[in-house]
């Protein structure tokens, strides 16, 4: 199925509307899902409404919700989202926080109590757009083991960076701590693949090929062994009890078994190049161009180019979307 850009939107869009969003809800996380699946990250695109409905019938996520943007201190902003969907928290918090980098140099913002679902990396985009540096944090339900271990304490726990270069795209990344997405081992037991070695476990801790057997009742890895697992508790730390909210076992208890999307919290921190840098600011931001030079020079690429390269051939051509995804998302309409 190839559709337009256009088309997404609206159909991203009219389902939310059907399941009782408010349009603030709705140009957010359409916003979200369609940059996705623009990108082609199509575990993070319009597969996600899936996610979003179920999550929202389950009483586990509020269509309604006004986020409470609140000035917690000289360099903090809060968002209590108030158990609505991630998006527009992020979106109605971000004019404070970029004040708050401007005025101090450094800045960040606790999205707190929100259902969790988009990849971090268009939170990320928003941020070096205004020539900020950027990091965020969140965690998500307990499916990943520890290195050693076979019980799943972790959750995928992504970490995205961002850097503006003016004149280029920005230098941004964004992966999980676990060895993959939790999304791309659900897109692969949708369609009936194998996965590869080293994604996930099963219930005994054998290593596995099966999707559904890391799904239903396995576990999923880290990437790189012990140093993944050290990275994953961090982001368990900065942004669950440092924020005074949900570790992803604790996220996972409040899911009860009705496997809805992530309940938790996330930290977002900012740095502001001029306010460290001063008058030397574009030396030193062109000091950092050489570094991407070298990186393309030793025919290595850069993170996010191939997105780049997506989001070109949509905005030229659209999207193709799976025939049975499609399908699917016709029967939100009617539910």
């Amino acid at each position: 199925m190839q559709l337009s850009l256009t088309d997404i939107r609206e159909l991203a869009e009219r389902i939310l509307r059907h399941h009782g969003f408010t349009e603030g809800h709705v140009q957010a996380v359409a916003d979200t899902v369609v940059r996705g699946q623009r990108d082609e990250c199509h575990s993070h695109g319009l597969y996600r409404l899936l996610g979003i409905v179920a999550t929202l019938k389950a009483g586990k996520g509020v269509a309604d919700a006004e986020p409470e943007v609140i000035d917690h201190a000289p360099a903090v902003v809060k968002v209590n989202a108030h158990g609505g969907f991630s998006p527009l928290s992020f979106r109605q918090g971000l004019p404070l926080l970029v004040d708050k980098a401007r005025s101090g140099g450094i800045a960040a913002m606790a999205i707190n109590n929100c259902v969790h679902f988009s990849a971090l990396w268009v939170e990320i985009e928003a941020l070096v757009e205004q020539g900020l540096v950027a990091m965020a944090f969140t965690p998500s339900h307990a499916w990943v083991a520890p290195a050693g271990g076979r019980k799943p304490v972790f959750g995928t726990n992504p970490i995205a960076f961002g850097w503006p270069r003016p004149g280029h795209n920005p230098y941004i990344f964004d992966f999980a701590t676990s060895a993959i997405a939790r999304g791309d081992i659900e897109l692969h037991r949708r369609a009936d693949k194998p996965i590869p070695l080293g994604w996930g476990v099963d219930a005994e801790g054998q290593p596995t090929t099966d999707a559904n057997a890391v799904i239903n009742g396995g576990s999923m890895l880290t990437f790189g062994g012990h140093k993944g697992s050290a990275l994953s508790a961090m982001v368990e730390l900065l942004a669950g009890p440092l924020i005074g909210d949900l570790t992803s076992a604790e996220s996972l208890a409040f899911d009860d078994g009705s496997r809805s999307l992530p309940y938790h919290g996330e930290l977002l921190v900012v740095f502001d190049p001029k306010r460290f840098l001063g008058d030397d600011c574009d030396t030193h931001l062109l000091r950092a161009e050489s570094l991407f030079e070298g990186i393309i020079d030793a025919g290595a690429r850069l993170p996010s180019q191939r997105r780049y390269e997506a989001r070109l051939r949509s905005e030229a051509q659209g999207v193709e979307l799976p025939d049975a995804l499609y399908a699917d998302l016709l029967k939100l309409l009617e539910a």
